[in-house]
């Protein structure tokens, strides 16, 4: 008896092992663990691309690619600046664009030409980006003269290229041929009320459109949020573009919404979709789709799974996020495409040239807080744990200079050495409810400093802590674990920052060794 119960618990260990390394071999929800938000998809032969918003950082719209769909890679940005003469967008004159900038992009593909659009609450305009090549440009630039709220566009059959935007009441245009204005007199109401499959009492109103055209049938994409409910997707369709419209929900579980579809080359359908994750940000799921009576059927039984028939992900290192040494060969960009400067950077005041191998941030005007500085250089911070880690040359910092390693939200944490009556020390910033308070302070009598900030997302911990080394080996933590809770008015997950600002003097600058990232606290020395 005793044998035959060791047998069976062997056999259930071995079943186990098996069920767990299975799923192991395939991918994941979430499909990214990072703040990529709003994406629009398309595939072009055996290729996908996708676009996204980070808003107030820069360069825009990033745009990536993926073989499988699971294993993305930076390849581009529609735009350097949205634009330049902006106080907004260049942290001038008091103000800043924190939560704006540009919003939830359409990305397309039509004869040979993609397309890039998004708008701007900040500007009050849309701007529609084309090139024939997406990893290499040159990028076209039109711009419209109206904010099109998460909008879509469609390139129909017909040769009309229409536009959807709106929330609650979704309304369409045309635009023509070369996307540079729109048509006169095609501004019409497409839906009275696109949240009214979900019911009556609604928080947040039908918006996030995405418009697609498969076999003959028109299928609208929106999300909606009941009020006590979730986020929910909402589906359309219709066999004419005008109507009449016939919607439903499309699916309810875990909040997972906004989004639209995709397809394989061997005819898989997928639905690409995002949540509301915290402090790490707004993170990518992608969901089986199947057809049932020309409709898209959205999950596994009406739930988001976990696993996925599709090849398990190797990670977003390098694709998304990756370390950096600041060494540059000739030819080499002076910034890999996982950096993105916090708002418009001012590009005399920065360099990764002057000096081999460093990061040289110099300051060029009196800032009086870390948010409304300019030149923070930023990636993201991703889950479910991160950390990263850098190497400070603080011999040239000027009285009132503070630089270090942040953690930038609204309610930003950073590490830094500031110059005080002239002497060094190291200082802890924590900004609970964005009011900056100084939590710890160490002397420094020496110009080589090490910095590290860890983020623990698990099971939305939400926290952060920093640490000093003055060796670069020793680990000490300071201050306190501080709060990473996702608020609107950034709009954005956490990010690590590089940044070096002054307060009283000019002309001081800080060089930065290297950056280094890791996916796990453990990985932290």
């Amino acid at each position: 008896m005793k044998n035959k119960i060791s047998f069976i618990f062997i056999c259930f260990v071995l079943i186990t092992q098996t069920v767990a390394f299975a799923q192991e071999r395939k991918a994941q929800n979430p499909l990214i663990y990072a703040d990529v938000p709003d994406m629009s998809m398309i595939r072009v032969g055996d290729v996908y691309y996708m676009s996204s918003t980070t808003m107030h950082v820069n360069p825009g719209v990033p745009i990536m690619k993926s073989t499988d769909l699971v294993n993305w890679k930076l390849i581009n940005y529609a735009y350097e600046t949205l634009e330049d003469d902006n106080d907004r967008l260049n942290l001038e004159n008091g103000k800043n664009d924190y939560g704006r900038g540009s919003w939830a992009s359409c990305l397309r593909y039509h004869n040979g030409i993609y397309y890039v659009s998004t708008f701007s609450g900040t500007t009050g305009k849309t701007y529609i980006y084309s090139t024939k090549n997406i990893e290499k440009g040159p990028w076209k630039k039109n711009v419209l003269n109206a904010s099109y709220h998460d909008h879509s566009i469609l390139f129909d059959d017909d040769g009309k290229i229409y536009m959807v935007w709106g929330a609650g009441k979704l309304e369409i245009i045309e635009l023509n041929s070369d996307l540079s204005a729109v048509k006169p007199e095609t501004k019409r109401v497409l839906i009275e009320n696109a949240s009214a499959p979900a019911g009556g009492n609604i928080m947040l109103n039908s918006e996030g459109s995405q418009l697609f055209k498969i076999n003959e049938k028109y299928y609208l994409f929106n999300i909606c949020w009941p009020r006590g409910g979730m986020r929910t997707v909402i589906i359309h369709r219709a066999d004419n573009i005008n109507g009449p419209w016939e919607g439903k929900v499309g699916l309810q579980d875990q909040g997972v919404a906004q989004g639209g579809l995709i397809d394989t080359p061997d005819g898989k359908w997928f639905s690409y979709l995002f949540k509301d994750a915290g402090g790490v940000g707004r993170i990518p799921y992608l969901v089986p789709v199947k057809w049932e009576k020309d409709w898209p059927i959205v999950g596994e039984n009406g739930k988001v799974p976990q696993t996925l028939d599709l090849p398990p992900s190797k990670g977003l290192i390098p694709g998304i996020v990756n370390s950096d040494e600041f060494t540059r060969k000739k030819g080499d960009a002076a910034l890999s495409l996982v950096w993105q400067w916090n708002h418009n950077p001012d590009n005399s005041l920065w360099s990764v040239r002057v000096r081999e191998g460093y990061l040289r941030l110099k300051t060029g005007r009196i800032d009086s807080s870390f948010v409304q500085a300019r030149n923070t250089l930023t990636q993201r911070t991703f889950g479910p744990e991160s950390s990263a880690s850098t190497s400070l040359d603080i011999s040239k910092m000027k009285e009132g200079d503070i630089a270090g390693l942040s953690l930038l939200q609204k309610e930003y944490g950073f590490i830094a050495v500031k110059i005080e009556n002239g002497a060094k020390k190291i200082v802890m910033i924590d900004a609970a409810k964005g009011l900056p308070k100084e939590i710890a302070s160490i002397p420094l009598n020496q110009n080589k400093v090490y910095f590290k900030a860890a983020c623990d997302f698990k099971e939305r911990a939400d926290n952060g802590m920093f640490y000093y080394s003055l060796d670069g080996n020793k680990w000490i933590p300071i201050g306190s674990t501080i709060n990473l809770p996702y608020t609107l008015p950034h709009f954005m997950g956490y990010r690590f920052g590089l940044f070096n600002y002054a307060t009283k003097n000019i002309g001081g600058f800080v060089d930065f060794d290297y950056f280094h990232i890791a996916d796990t606290l453990s990985k932290m020395n």
